[in-house]
């Protein structure tokens, strides 16, 4: 069977919006649809025309089950288009792009809805499991004297809550949060806290360059209940300087640790969405072309290293097309924390790394660092877990375009030790 073509037609995302500590605005509902009801508005054709709406999401809340099913009502797709939500920890976002390339490709669908958001200052809080087995208990009291009984064995320690944004931040197997593998790849390079702040710096630099150049026109406002209206990412920082992020102090291991808060992605809510669409379907609704999905890997490694995930998933990409690093005109690395993006040049140029781990011949070379990020990344921007995966590829399909460019790669590391990257093509000039 011949495979497809998938053509990403068109694309927005929210502002991304810094978490301060108490609940967000908006649900990561909202941000969805906000997001999808500017992007759908602008078509010709109908929201109940889509084949299928596909999202990534990682925390949703108690009452946003299926959230995909949720935006795509909310939408007005209606009650026949059918939803699903997917989950691969920060590459969510990517994995529905992907899960809507393969639709599109085999020919089940045509016209596809796909993305991500992440409401991170509204991930749930739980109760301990001690509490839970105290209520449990106390629904099975029949009688006022084994009720006051479990009175007497209730502990204040109880009621402290479990922080799900922690859990969900941190790998289980290994015992250790993602911030602590960073350290590891800090180490393991010999990156040094100079180098992190140097590129968190430049990362708030490009952004505000790209604001001020007009390059970030994927972000279309969204306005809460109360009238309030957000047009832009809101922790980017311009006075940002190597003296201010010199003083910040390491935040994952405080005794010899260089990762701080400065030189990590921020805790945010997003959310991205990109129309994808078959050859038929843009002649019949003649759609224009932002770029082609062409392929998609996936990779898995250690999850203490989980940060490497890119250099795994990037050279089986570019060699089953017969690419080598200098044929790619941009790329997207998402910016979960400065070291990691580091760590991840520096393997795939260095020759041990790639013989002895990857088992290439050689390394595959060094991405020429103009090409990467030119305008910042979630450093500055944030990384909403559930959309940074969709908001990298959109951004990069924007930026390829208004340079004329061919090909170009985004990639992202995974949380629990895994790595994607997508191979996408521009508009033929």
């Amino acid at each position: 069977m011949n495979k497809r073509s998938v053509y990403v037609v068109d694309g927005a995302r929210s502002p991304f919006l810094k978490a301060r500590g108490n609940r967000g605005v908006f649900s990561a509902s909202d941000l969805a649809v906000h997001a999808g009801r500017s992007l759908l508005v602008r078509q010709p054709f109908a929201a109940s025309d889509l084949d299928e709406v596909i999202m990534g999401c990682v925390m949703p809340e108690p009452n946003e089950v299926n959230i995909a099913r949720i935006i795509a009502l909310r939408l007005g797709c209606g009650d026949h288009v059918p939803a699903w939500t997917v989950q691969r920890n920060c590459a969510s976002g990517m994995q529905a792009i992907d899960a809507a390339r393969l639709k599109i490709m085999s020919g089940e669908s045509d016209l596809v809805l796909a993305g991500g958001t992440e409401a991170m200052s509204r991930a749930p809080l739980q109760l301990r499991p001690e509490m839970v087995d105290w209520l449990a208990a106390w629904s099975r009291a029949a009688t006022l004297p084994k009720k006051l009984a479990l009175l007497g064995k209730i502990r204040p320690g109880f009621l402290a809550p479990v922080i799900t944004l922690l859990k969900g931040l941190s790998d289980p197997l290994v015992g250790l949060s993602m911030g602590q593998t960073a350290e590891n790849l800090a180490f393991r390079f010999g990156i040094s806290r100079t180098d992190m702040d140097n590129f968190a710096m430049a990362s708030h630099q490009k952004v505000m360059a790209a604001v001020e150049q007009q390059n970030m026109n994927e972000i279309v406002p969204i306005i809460s209940d109360a009238g309030q209206i957000f047009s832009a990412d809101d922790g980017v920082r311009g006075d940002s300087t190597l003296e201010k992020l010199g003083k910040l102090r390491a935040v994952f291991d405080r005794s010899y640790g260089l990762v701080t808060a400065g030189n990590s992605a921020q805790i945010t809510d997003g959310a991205a969405m990109l129309l994808l669409a078959s050859e038929e379907a843009v002649k019949k609704y003649k759609l224009p072309i932002l770029g082609t999905v062409d392929d998609v890997e996936w990779a898995a490694l250690a999850p203490e290293q989980m940060g490497l995930g890119p250099a795994y998933a990037i050279p089986p990409l570019l060699n089953r097309h017969g690419l080598g690093i200098d044929d790619i005109d941009a790329w997207e690395i998402n910016e979960a924390f400065a070291t990691q993006v580091q760590a991840n040049l520096l393997a795939l140029n260095d020759d041990d790394f790639c013989k002895q781990v990857l088992g290439l011949d050689v390394a595959l070379g060094q991405i020429d660092e103009a090409k990467l990020n030119r305008e910042g990344g979630a450093i500055a921007i944030g990384h909403p877990v559930g959309a940074s995966g969709a908001r990298i590829v959109l951004h990069l399909l924007e930026s390829m375009k208004r340079n004329r460019e061919q090909r170009g790669v985004a990639s992202i590391c995974i949380g629990g030790g895994q790595g994607g990257a997508v191979l996408l093509s521009g508009v033929k000039a």
